[in-house]
């Protein structure tokens, strides 16, 4: 029986537990809080989980609400070049229904049913020192913590990480009481893009306390008109400004909004990620090895809605490689894993986040353009959100994005293409795109 320490109780963290357990292992898993304070404490992100992943926690019996969420069915985009001016719309179904779950309600859930299942939970915050004494006296530790003092112990990768700093404020609220939009023909999840100020996403979430309802993230860009919810101190005023946004960005959401309230006093929460990917070997003053996996080496701009959905895939890869696993694990051990997972998922998770993040692409504008006008093309395109690598090669290249779309719909390109109106929508996007170009750093 292997012995296997982790710290970090979050997606990676517990999932990596749970998995491990069901192979096995002797799981020790350190929580910095207990399941009370966190179901208790303010919450932590929207989390909008796809196909994927969540087989992965139906696979572990982790699937506890399934019966009780209200499905994301897909994606309606509006895009904006200018405040209260929309001028895009592209709609497209996922292929099965995605869900997020308050991680708060999860993860409280998920704690003590870890300990139930035979895994030991401790509850207290893990230093440097507790990493030495679990680097002794166990085969392998992981490291699961994205943020303070053993995030550093990961060294950051140049080669992989295009950031040095933040590239968006967030701001995020959960609500309930918001209008529903009849015009779209499912639950959706909603993209507000606007070309010069950031994006707003309305995500179909499952509350800790009333259950469906949303969760509303805003990515304002730095400086920017959008950037405005550093100054709030309390939920009202997170909800005033709010309100303040969406009427001078997307008036047309200002019905939607207009009835809501907070789900509970701490449902909103302030931010900002600075994208970065880290190696997965941490060396301890002893020179013993310890693994970080999830945030603590993949960490994206939630913007495309990835961090859990790539925790996930890591750790259950992780998860087969060590009940595999006969020798020990050492650092070569660990590169190899993290590269499969990688090349496997991280790599185009990572790519299509700045996608999101970067001005658009002229293949990207392509594919957006014909998935304005062409539904399966738009059903495609949002269901790589389960899949992101399946966007590559074409999503980078205009010649290769154009052979896609003939290829979808079977006609050339220039049929697709061919009319006065998808003309000035071409040149008003490339405008728009210039104008509002985000800065790279």
């Amino acid at each position: 029986m292997r012995r296997i320490a982790i710290v970090g109780a979050g997606q990676a963290g517990l999932q990596l537990g749970f998995g491990l357990l069901q192979a096995g292992c002797e799981v020790t898993l350190y929580a910095e809080r207990s399941a009370e304070q966190v179901l208790a404490g303010r919450v932590p992100a929207t989390s909008f989980m796809f196909d994927r992943a969540l087989s992965y926690e139906r696979e572990l019996g982790l699937n506890f609400w399934d019966g009780e969420v209200a499905w994301g069915e897909g994606v309606h985009l509006d895009f904006s070049p200018a405040p209260r001016q929309r001028l895009l719309q592209v709609e497209g179904r996922f292929a099965v229904h995605g869900q997020a779950i308050d991680q708060r309600l999860k993860f409280a859930r998920w704690m003590p049913e870890f300990a139930r299942r035979g895994g030991r939970l401790v509850v207290r915050a893990a230093g440097l020192d507790d990493l030495e004494e679990l680097a002794a006296s166990h085969d392998l530790v992981c490291v699961a913590a994205g943020k303070g003092d053993l995030a550093q112990l990961f060294e950051r990768d140049p080669r992989r990480s295009a950031y040095s700093a933040p590239q968006r404020n967030l701001a995020l609220v959960t609500v309930r009481g918001l209008a529903p939009w009849t015009d779209i023909p499912f639950h959706p999840v909603k993209f507000t893009f606007t070309a010069t100020d950031g994006e707003i996403f309305w995500v179909p979430f499952h509350d800790k306390t009333v259950g469906p309802c949303y969760s509303i993230l805003f990515e304002n860009r730095i400086g920017k008109g959008m950037d405005r919810f550093g100054r709030a101190a309390t939920g009202e005023e997170m909800l005033a400004i709010a309100r303040q946004v969406l009427a001078e960005f997307a008036p047309w959401e200002v019905p939607h909004f207009a009835p809501v309230e907070l789900t509970d006093p701490l449902a909103w929460s302030t931010g900002a990620v600075s994208p970065v990917v880290r190696r997965p070997v941490g060396r301890l003053q002893s020179g013993r090895l310890v693994m970080g996996i999830g945030d603590a080496v993949v960490l994206n701009d939630p913007i495309a809605g990835q961090g859990s959905n790539c925790a996930s895939k890591g750790v259950h890869l992780l998860t087969a490689r060590i009940a595999e696993r006969e020798g020990p694990f050492d650092a070569a051990w660990m590169e190899a894993v993290f590269a499969e997972h990688w090349e496997r998922d991280a790599r185009w998770i990572t790519a299509f986040s700045n996608l999101f993040l970067e001005p658009i692409g002229p293949a990207a504008q392509e594919i957006l353009l014909a998935a304005s006008r062409v539904p399966a093309l738009a059903d495609e395109f949002f269901e790589a959100f389960n899949n992101p690598q399946d966007l590559w090669p074409w999503i980078e290249d205009p010649k290769g994005a154009r052979r896609h779309i003939a290829e979808r719909t079977g006609r050339p390109w220039i049929a697709t293409a061919a009319s006065a109106r998808f003309a000035v929508l071409r040149g008003k996007l490339a405008q728009a795109l210039r104008r509002g170009a985000p800065a790279v750093g």
